[in-house]
């Protein structure tokens, strides 16, 4: 189909506004007329609304007494030390398999009586193997 004639199939011309397709505004009772979402308008200076004046103050500002924030020490996020080593953990996300995670954390801290837990880390993610799975990873910083 060649548009050689500059009229399209629908009898218009190339540089015509396109019709809408509703049967009118007035069938339907559909307004096609921009927004006005309280920005800048591109309406007439006649239909533009003044703005309302600003109350100013007449005294002088208030004093604001406000109580003072007793200024507590911030908790360290890591116990005194330095961070030695970490320790990952990770198992499937199974019952079965958490409360065996559970138990080997135990047996490690037990067998390891010098070593003080400073920070501990836990994440979701999938961990790749023959099947990549969702697996629960705890990182114990010590």
């Amino acid at each position: 189909m060649d548009n050689l004639g500059g009229i399209n199939p629908g009898g218009q011309r190339p540089n015509d506004p396109i019709p809408f397709d509703d049967g009118g505004a007035e069938a339907k009772g559909v307004s096609h007329a921009p927004l006005d979402l309280g920005g800048v308008s591109s309406a007439p200076a006649s239909q533009s609304v003044a703005p309302k004046p600003v109350a100013r103050p007449s005294g002088p500002p208030a004093a604001v007494t406000a109580k003072p924030v007793p200024v507590r020490p911030a908790a360290p996020a890591v116990p005194a030390g330095r961070i030695q080593g970490v320790k990952t953990f990770f198992t499937k996300l199974h019952p079965g398999a958490i409360s065996f995670l559970d138990e080997q954390i135990t047996r490690w801290l037990s067998e390891n009586p010098n070593i003080v837990v400073k920070q501990t880390n836990v994440a979701v993610g999938e961990v790749e193997a023959k099947k990549t799975e969702a697996n629960i990873i705890i990182t114990v910083w010590f």
